[in-house]
């Protein structure tokens, strides 16, 4: 198995987001924030480059909330130049970071924190820099197991 983590047709997967970890903004996702978000949004949700709604690259194939945060899968649209750049970026490894651009729904605080228990999702960017350390494009191991458990998960229900 390669250890590219996008494939020939510009495909990558990994975490958008983590639950239970802190971002650099003082956030922690809860499990389940999402749910509502993507049974109405399904096909709606953007995937851009920096949160930038001026530059759509591709479209998100799958998007599931399993036990660790946000799976997502997505495919770069070829033929659009930052597109095309980008691929290149993730290939060679220059360029692995995944965000969430949400409104948040129902939310609290802890400790200073604030814990998100519902969000109302609108896109997930690959970025440069993202605001949690974990949301990352996957190595296609870490990628197969992750989609092997979020199968697992929805068989299960």
């Amino acid at each position: 198995m390669s250890n590219i983590p996008i494939d020939g047709d510009g495909r990558f997967a990994g975490y958008a987001s983590v639950f239970n970890r802190l971002d650099s903004g003082g956030d922690i996702v809860l499990p389940g924030a999402f749910a509502k978000s993507l049974a109405k949004k399904r096909g709606r949700i953007r995937l851009l480059f920096q949160h930038d709604p001026k530059e759509p690259v591709g479209t998100w194939e799958s998007m599931a909330e399993d036990s660790h945060g946000l799976f997502v899968t997505g495919r770069l649209v070829p033929g659009v130049p930052r597109s095309d750049a980008l691929r290149r970026l993730i290939e060679n490894r220059a360029l692995d970071g995944l965000f969430i651009g949400f409104r948040t729904v129902k939310a609290s605080r802890q400790a200073g924190k604030r814990l998100l228990h519902e969000i109302d999702l609108y896109e997930v960017s690959i970025v440069t820099f993202p605001m949690m350390e974990e949301a990352r494009i996957a190595s296609p191991l870490t990628a197969g197991a992750a989609i092997a458990a979020a199968t697992k998960t929805i068989r299960n229900r």
